[in-house]
Order: C-alpha cells, then structure tokens, then sequence
C-alpha cells in the first residue's frame, strides 16, 4: 500500500498553503497499516544485502504484488528503480526509501486532470457540477457528505443531488448529510428517474447560485451495458441544464477492497469519464497499493483519502506530507 497516491504538487494544485499539524498526525495514524506492512518487508528484504541485486528486485517485486499494486505498474516501479541504480548498486535503505519515493512520486505525476486541487478554486465553473460514482458499501454517499462540509467551511453554497433513487437508505442517509451541513437536497424519493434528479439538481444550483452542485449516483454493478446506459443518461441530462457539465466526475474506491478496486474502476471508467479518485477507508487497511495501479493504468489522479470516520478526515491528497508521513521511521 506503500505506493498509493500523488496528485501533484501542493503549490501547482494550490491544495494548502500549509498542512496542519493536526491533518499530519491524522494522516500519519491513518497510514500506520500501510507503512508497518509494506516498509516492514521491505526492510526485511534488505536485512544482509549490500548491493540491489537480483534476489532483491525479485523480493521487491513480490511485496509489491502482495501489496495489491498490481504487476503491470510493479513491473514499471522495479525497471525505474534498476535505471536508477544501475551506476552504483550498492544502496543502503535510506537511499532506496528515498529513490522509491522520488519514482512514485513522478510516476503518479503523469496522472493529471483539469479540475480543482481545493474547495476554494472552482475553476471558474459557477455552479461547479461533481458526479459522484462508485458501488454500494464504498462510503460514497458519506464521501459526499464530508465534501458538503469542507465546501460550505471554504464559503461556498452546496446544493445535493440524491440520484442514487435505487435505495431508500441513499435518499436518506443524503438528506441526513444535507441537514447536519445545513445544505439544500433535491430528493425525489426512491425509484424515481435518477436523471431527472440531477437535472433538477443543477437547475435549482443555476436558479438560487449555488457554487457547488454534488450529485450522488447509483452504486450498482448489475452489467456493464446497463451501468453505461445509466450513467450516460445523467450525464447527458446534466449538460442540458450546463453544457459543460459535469465538470467533475469522481470515483469513490474502498482502499480495504484491494484487486476487486480494479474490478470496480475498469467497469465506471468504461461508463464514463471518470477524471477523479477518492480512497476511502484507508486509515483501516493495508491494501491500498491497488489505488497506484489503478491510477498508473487508468491515468486518473486521486484527489481525496479517508483516514478516519470524522467528518474533517476526508483529505485532499497532499503529495510531499503523504510520501513523507509513509516512509517516516
């Protein structure tokens, strides 16, 4: 789980001027899991060696896999590091921590996408319209929530769309997010059109100029055709509110769900145009990894991690206190 996330840089995505020492210290609690296992082993894998030979890369590149980072973006990790090496194999586990978290860091750095790196920037987009997707249990609709609470803490207006109307508990547990962020939601109950809530969404955003519209979608994997059909329709409907909308259309993934997140992000990424990840759950599990591989194959950046279950502990992901806090003794 060690090669997880990297959006960019705090300064080029203007995520914070600063980063709390607060949001640190939850971040590094939320990444104990990750870092106890991964660095663990790889320090193990060092024990005895004076040299990255071989046996080593062949050590790394298990722990990688077992770390659910996948073999296709393992295979790109081991062959930068060996580029890197190549003049002096000799390596002590400083050097190695910090090659690997300078060729993390460049490789999740191909991954970028036009949307805001904070809850202030907008990008000019008035009222800016977030699709939200992803199964059920993944924390979607508290993902919304939390993002409701750090946009209205920034000054925006939110206004909430409750189109996942497949389940009663959806609407609910959306309107239950609304009133304690004392935010609008446009709900029309369960099994109605989910289109025409987003439409009426983004309308009622235009009409009383709110800043953000957030639009909750259904977590259904019932077929791929049937989840295209779905989501393109929302979509579509979207845009004859706001031609350029959605402007943000963000996958929310279970970091304790390991491969099947791969599963998960083939199937949205296939139905729409997913240009944003959130990790939930991250501070619970040691799986992680998945979320580098899937942002290195799908070329999506993540832009949230959940490391807790306070309403503040849905982060925007910070590179430099990320890699710093996973690779902290």
């Amino acid at each position: 789980m060690l090669f997880l996330f990297y959006i960019e840089s705090a300064n080029s995505m203007g995520i914070f001027s600063f980063f709390s020492k607060e949001k640190k210290e939850k971040l590094d609690q939320g990444l104990e899991k990750t870092k106890s296992s991964l660095l663990g082993k790889i320090s193990k894998a060092l024990i005895g060696k004076s040299q990255v030979d071989d046996d080593f890369l062949d050590e790394l590149e298990e722990i990688l896999v077992t770390s659910d980072v996948g073999i296709e973006t393992t295979l790109k990790i081991i062959e930068r590091l060996q580029s890197r090496v190549s003049t002096d194999k000799y390596l002590g586990s400083g050097e190695l921590n910090n090659i690997l978290k300078d060729e993390i860091a460049k490789l999740l750095d191909e991954n970028k996408a036009d949307i805001p790196g904070d809850f202030e920037n907008l990008n000019g987009h008035f009222p800016y319209v977030v699709m939200v997707v992803g199964v059920n249990g993944v924390g979607k609709t508290t993902t919304i929530g939390k993002m409701a609470y750090q946009y209205k803490k920034a000054g925006k207006k939110v206004v909430l769309g409750a189109a996942d109307t497949f389940r009663a508990a959806a609407v609910d547990q959306l309107k239950i997010w609304g009133s304690r962020n004392d935010v609008h939601v446009v709900a029309h109950g369960m099994n109605t059109d989910p289109a025409s809530v987003a439409f009426d969404a983004i309308q009622y955003g235009v009409q009383n100029n709110a800043d953000v519209v957030i639009v909750d979608t259904a977590g259904r994997l019932h077929n791929k055709v049937g989840l295209m059909n779905e989501l393109g329709k929302i979509k579509r409907v979207m845009s004859k509110v706001k031609p350029d909308a959605p402007h943000e259309i963000l996958l929310v993934l279970d970091a304790s769900t390991g491969q099947n997140a791969f599963e998960q992000a083939r199937q949205f990424v296939a139905a729409t145009e997913v240009n944003a990840l959130a990790l939930t759950k991250l501070d619970g599990t040691a799986k992680g990894g998945v979320v580098l591989g899937i942002a290195d194959q799908f070329k999506i950046p993540v832009k949230y991690i959940g490391v807790g279950e306070g309403i503040e502990d849905l982060q925007l992901f910070n590179k430099a206190e990320f890699v710093d806090s996973l690779f902290k003794n």
